[in-house]
């Protein structure tokens, strides 16, 4: 949203005091929006350092007594009132917020300075939008006095930004920062989530001000809210689920966001149905539960006779909604059931999609009350052994691809060695295309809450700051980083960041020597293939050039001990992994 205000140019101040949360003095705008951060329970600040947002860092570290009290610069960085985490680029920073709301299901808190720090940001912000991923992103701005006379970096960011968030606004009224920056987290926490950015102009930033007692903005007065009724005709969704012979139900990331993984497990239990899982709706289902079906995904989507989505967009990767063998040849769709967390996502292409609106735990309960159960499963005994007997066929055929030994190496071999290393805290990061799909075939995490990738949007370069994300956000679990060569030209760089800030992650890359998903769709379509090469580059080299260690491997056999010496260091450690540039996903959707 775009707003305009009276205008309030003063001159910078600076005030460098460690000011508390209710304090009556006048203060600098940075202590305002730190502490609208905290109260939202934001404990780090991921950024790149630009003068704009100066005050955010004052405040972050207390003021000058308190670096002075840290003893060095990195330490008052840690010990101030909020961590400051700085990137070498500005995509790192809200990747990494990304990461901290995916996985606390609480905003992450970027900020970057104005110009090009936040056009850096806006592919990042982009993929937040589209996964659903609460943060919010604070960016400088030129000052509000100087406006329109060519200033650095003066650029209206707002406009770029409002298409691809829930809210953009500048604040012109520095006591009215710490009212509006609580606005953004309270919105970007509630359904349907997403990103919410901010900038403040530098002079705004700069002036010290009394905070305001309230938000006097009634555009951006939201609170974070459940429906208690979902909104939809429940009645006939539990008449579907009720008359079901063959249903299967697809768990999405808006489940675990909105904390309905109980919820989601007891439903599958009540009614005995087959579950796919998708995105953060991994590890929902335990990997070892017969009801995770997700190997016999074509199978269940062909034949099933009522399709459950719950929290996840009827996308190309649900092939927009549309399932059943009929519909392929000009048939008749299969039911869906479609539960969302807000107006926003009913899937508007999908007419034959019933959306019931709400939050997807009171939906699923009210749902099942409703279907009244009766003793027996709503899937037929048959429908679950089919599906079932699939799974695991699907498992045994890949058995051979999981242990091979061919030369060059298979990207399954690696996969293969990686599921038997893998704990139950771990977290599984994909950032690629044809390699990391082999990741989303044979890796299922056994606790929900611990699958990160780029989502629908399909960005590459998330991996480093995913990781640094998932190290402030769960420091006790493990990061596994798995990319593609091609991604990791993307971020690389970052590894020093993740050496910065002391970040054990075992990164793994398949090293094919080109871009996969692009090389053979257009050898399929054209004969050939051209702009997809790359040098077999040794990545390994590039991290320990920046403090890290690594490896380059080229024999299968070394591929387990070269993971374990990743996963034993104390720091980024790279295997780089030589493989066969003539093996492809076998994919099913080109997302088109």
């Amino acid at each position: 949203m775009t707003e305009k205000e009276d205008d309030s140019g003063s001159p910078m101040a600076t005030q460098a005091a460690s000011v508390s949360a209710t304090t009556s003095e006048p203060v600098h705008g940075g202590h305002h929006a730190i502490n609208a951060a905290l109260a939202a329970g934001a404990n780090t600040l991921f950024t790149l350092s630009g003068a704009h947002i100066f005050p955010l860092y004052d405040a972050a570290v207390g003021g000058s007594a308190m670096v002075q009290q840290a003893g060095s610069a990195r330490a008052a960085e840690r010990a101030g009132p909020l961590r400051l985490i700085d990137v070498r680029h500005e995509q790192t920073a809200v990747f990494a917020a990304e990461a901290v709301g995916k996985l606390t299901r609480s905003p992450g808190f970027a900020a970057v300075t104005a110009g090009p720090g936040v056009t850096n940001a806006i592919s990042a912000v982009t993929g937040a939008w589209m996964n659903g991923s609460p943060l919010v992103l604070i960016g400088g701005r030129a000052p509000e006095h100087r406006w329109g006379s060519g200033a650095l970096q003066e650029l209206d960011h707002v406009p770029l930004l409002e298409p691809v968030t829930k809210a953009a606004w500048t604040i012109r009224d520095p006591a009215q920062i710490r009212a509006r920056t609580a606005a953004a987290f309270d919105l970007a926490a509630s359904a349907h989530r997403g990103p919410v950015f901010i900038d403040i102009p530098m002079d705004v930033l700069f002036t010290p001000s009394v905070a305001a007692t309230a938000n006097n903005h009634e555009d951006v007065q939201h609170t974070t809210r459940r429906e208690s009724t979902p909104i939809g005709d429940v009645e006939r969704a539990a008449h579907l689920l009720r008359s079901a012979q063959r249903p299967v139900m697809i768990i999405g990331s808006d489940t675990w966001a909105g904390g309905g993984e109980q919820a989601a497990r007891d439903f599958v239990r009540t009614w005995q149905i087959p579950v796919i899982a998708n995105g953060m709706g991994r590890g929902i289902v335990p990997a070892d539960d017969p009801l995770l079906v997700t190997r016999a995904r074509s199978a269940a989507f062909a034949d099933a006779d009522l399709v459950l989505v719950a929290g996840a967009p009827l996308d190309f990767r649900l092939g927009y909604g549309v399932f059943g063998k009929a519909a392929k040849s000009g048939g008749p769709a299969v039911p869906v059931i479609h539960l969302v967390d807000a107006p926003t996502q009913v899937a508007d292409h999908a007419a034959h999609a019933l959306a019931v609106i709400g939050d997807i735990a009171h939906s699923l309960s009210t749902l099942s009350t409703l279907a009244g159960k009766s003793g027996s499963p709503a899937s037929s005994p048959a429908w679950l052994e089919a599906l079932a007997a699939a799974s695991r066929a699907a498992w045994e055929a890949d058995a051979e691809l999981l242990a091979s030994a061919a030369d060059p190496i298979h990207p399954a071999r690696i996969y293969g060695e990686i599921r038997r290393r893998l704990n139950a805290e771990d977290v599984v990061i994909g950032d690629g295309g044809d390699f990391v799909s082999f990741a989303g075939r044979f890796i299922e995490p056994s606790t929900p809450g611990r699958w990160l990738d780029p989502g629908p949007f399909g960005c590459l370069g998330t991996g480093p700051g995913y990781a640094l994300g998932t190290h402030v956000a769960l420091p006790d679990a493990h990061p596994w980083l798995m990319m593609g060569d091609g991604a990791a030209g993307f971020s690389l760089m970052d590894v020093d960041s993740l050496v910065r800030h002391q970040v054990p992650v075992t990164m793994v890359v398949g090293n094919n020597s080109g871009w996969g998903l692009e090389k053979h769709p257009m050898r399929f379509l054209y004969g050939y293939d051209i702009l997809a090469d790359l040098e077999a580059t040794p990545y390994d080299h590039v991290v320990r050039a920046l403090g890290g260690a690594g490896e380059t491997v080229t024999e299968p056999a070394e591929i387990g001990a070269a993971l374990d010496r990743a996963r034993g260091y104390q720091g980024p450690y790279l295997v780089n992994i030589i493989t066969d540039p003539e093996v492809a996903y076998p994919r099913t959707t080109t997302g088109i």
